[in-house]
């Protein structure tokens, strides 16, 4: 028993530093948005650090306009960034899960 549960804390720490480490991938990982008209560009990491952001001159002409599309942009930017994020994360964790009886709901 003491065993197992050796075997069990070295997985976990094997886990954990393989989750730092996609972590840190996942700060090259680039994910690019545009409005649905092009005037706005945004790119973020998938660990959702905005990288850059690309505006047509005619959206500068109108403040209300230019905050919508930031808004409406970003947003949809952040939401697939947090999708790749979690979606990487969790593949890491669940295969780096030990059986442990009753915690089946990883698998």
């Amino acid at each position: 028993m003491f065993g197992d549960m050796m075997n069990m804390m070295g997985k976990l720490k094997e886990t954990q530093k393989k989750v730092e480490e996609t972590k840190k991938r996942l700060d090259t990982v680039l994910i690019d948005e545009k409005s649905s008209d092009g005037l706005l560009g945004i790119t973020l990491t998938a660990n959702r650090t905005i990288k850059s952001i690309d505006i047509a001159d005619e959206l500068l002409e109108d403040k209300e306009q230019l905050e919508d599309y930031l808004v409406l942009t970003l947003n949809k930017a952040i939401e697939k960034a947090t999708n790749v994020n979690e979606a990487e994360l969790a593949a890491v964790a669940k295969e780096g899960m030990p059986n442990i009886p009753g915690m089946d709901m990883f698998k």
